[in-house]
C-alpha cells in the first residue's frame, strides 16, 4: 500500500470544490430508463450515451472524479480512445463500482447486506491497471419498526471495512458509503441516532481492518426525516 499517493489521490478528487460523477449505472438500470424514453436496450446505445458524458466540454473543470461500472470501464469512443483515457486527458481520475448489490440478509426480514466481497481482490487490481484510482461500495440501511437490527449494522460495516482494506492494499481510494435510506416514517431525530451508530461502527470496523482513514472518502447520507414523516423538523 502506497500511503502517500492514496492520500494524494484522495485529495485530487475534491481539488479546487471540484465533486464526483456518478455514472455507475449497472446494465439493467440503464436499460430500464432508455426503455422509458424508447431507446434501444443495446451495448451500444449505452456506450454512445456514456460516450455524451465523458466528452461534455469543460467536464473536468467542475468534476474531480467519474464512478464508472464494469460494463463502462471497458468501453471506447467511436474513434477508439477508451473512456478511462478520455477521463485521465481531461483532468477526471476514473473510479469503479465495485459491489454487487444489495442483498436480503438471512435471518433478518426487511434488511439488506451489500455483497460482492467474492473475488474482490482480482477485480480490484484489474481495474488498477485499467486506469481506476479509486472504487465505490453502497450500503443500504433502512429505518423501521425494530430496525436497523445490530446484525444488520455490524454486517454492512464489516463488508464495507473489508472492502476499504482491499481496496488500498490494490492502490485504490476506497469511497465508504454507509446510507441510511429515507424510506419510511421514521423522524428526525431517529435518523440522526442511526446514523450516528452507524458511522460510529463503521469506523470501529475501519480501524479494525487498518484502513489509513486519510487515503479514504466518506460518503454519509444526510439526516432527514422520513419521506412519509408527518412530523416537519424545525429550526
Amino acid at each position: 500500500m502506497d500511503a502517500q499517493r492514496l492520500k494524494d489521490t484522495a485529495k485530487l478528487l475534491f481539488a479546487d470544490h471540484k465533486g464526483l460523477l456518478a455514472m455507475d449505472e449497472s446494465t439493467g438500470t440503464c436499460n430500464k430508463r432508455f426503455e422509458k424514453l424508447g431507446i434501444p436496450q443495446t451495448v451500444e446505445a449505452r456506450r454512445a450515451y456514456r460516450e455524451l458524458i465523458v466528452t461534455t466540454p469543460g467536464l473536468g473543470e467542475s468534476i474531480g472524479g467519474a464512478i464508472l461500472y464494469d460494463e463502462t470501464i471497458r468501453q471506447i469512443k467511436h474513434d477508439g480512445t477508451s473512456f478511462v483515457r478520455v477521463l485521465i486527458e481531461a483532468g477526471i481520475i476514473p473510479g469503479i463500482k465495485v459491489d454487487t448489490g444489495a442483498k436480503e440478509l438471512a435471518g433478518h426480514p426487511g434488511e439488506k447486506v451489500t455483497e460482492g466481497l467474492d473475488g474482490l481482490r482480482s477485480r480490484l487490481q484489474e481495474y488498477f491497471q485499467m486506469g481506476a484510482r479509486f472504487a465505490k461500495w453502497r450500503a443500504v440501511i433502512a429505518i423501521g419498526s425494530g430496525l436497523p437490527s445490530w446484525g444488520c449494522i455490524e454486517a454492512n460495516a464489516h463488508a464495507l471495512a473489508r472492502y476499504a482494506a482491499l481496496c488500498q492494499e490494490a492502490g485504490l481510494v476506497p469511497v465508504v458509503e454507509p446510507e441510511v435510506i429515507m424510506d419510511g416514517d421514521h423522524t428526525l431525530e431517529e435518523c440522526s441516532a442511526i446514523t450516528e451508530e452507524m458511522l460510529r461502527t463503521v469506523f470501529s470496523e475501519l480501524i479494525a481492518q487498518g484502513v489509513l482513514l486519510e487515503g479514504m472518502v466518506l460518503k454519509p447520507n444526510m439526516v432527514l426525516p422520513g419521506v412519509d414523516c408527518a412530523i416537519e423538523p424545525t429550526l
